[in-house]
């Protein structure tokens, strides 16, 4: 029965991406972690734009899948469930992804580390962080925006700030609040090497 949802979930996920890249050879897995409001969404739209890989943001993959999120523990299993088979699928198949989430779990990365190392396939970590007083200006901003993709605020930020894990792999760190192109440079050196 549970494989039914999940089959269907992964369905849905698929057909909200709209249109594919081709297939590569040896595709790319880059995971970005962070807190809401540290700039991730806009860093992995900056890195897609060099690489033209696939972005998963959780945010919008949970839209989805969810038209009202409630950001439970149960939406939120059923979600990542869904988002590494589907992770798993487009690897298979050939695409090169960004996933766009906070990551915050070193437990939780195991699961995306896991997916990789299996497939044999590059797995690119970055850290996105800003200060805090930035990031409360960006998430004020944010909850004004009709248009928004997370309805993460500061309360939200202030929550998770506790959870975060340190990254035992190495990983690219970058601060948003400052100029990025240095390391989208570095990863996409990485990404062709």
């Amino acid at each position: 029965m549970a494989e039914t949802w999940l089959a269907s979930d992964v369905e849905r996920l698929i057909d909200s991406l709209g249109q594919l890249p081709e297939p590569v050879v040896k595709p790319a897995f880059i995971v970005v972690s962070g807190l809401p409001g540290t700039g991730k969404s806009y860093f992995c739209g900056k890195l897609a734009e060099r690489l033209h890989f696939v972005i998963l943001e959780s945010d919008v993959l949970r839209r989805a899948l969810f038209p009202s999120p409630r950001y439970g523990p149960t939406e939120s299993r059923r979600l990542f469930q869904a988002i590494h088979l589907l992770i798993e699928g487009l690897l298979k198949r050939g695409m090169s992804l960004i996933l766009d989430a906070t990551n915050l779990s070193e437990r939780y990365r195991e699961h995306l580390y896991s997916i990789a190392d299996h497939l044999d396939v590059r797995l690119i970590l970055v850290k996105v962080e800003a200060p805090p007083d930035v990031v409360r200006g960006r998430l004020k901003v944010r909850q004004e925006d009709p248009q928004r993709k997370s309805d993460a605020d500061w309360g939200v930020y202030q929550k998770m700030r506790s959870s975060v894990e340190k990254i035992w792999r190495n990983h690219y760190v970058v601060d948003t609040s400052w100029d990025i192109t240095p390391v989208l440079d570095k990863i996409v050196r990485a990404v062709r090497r």
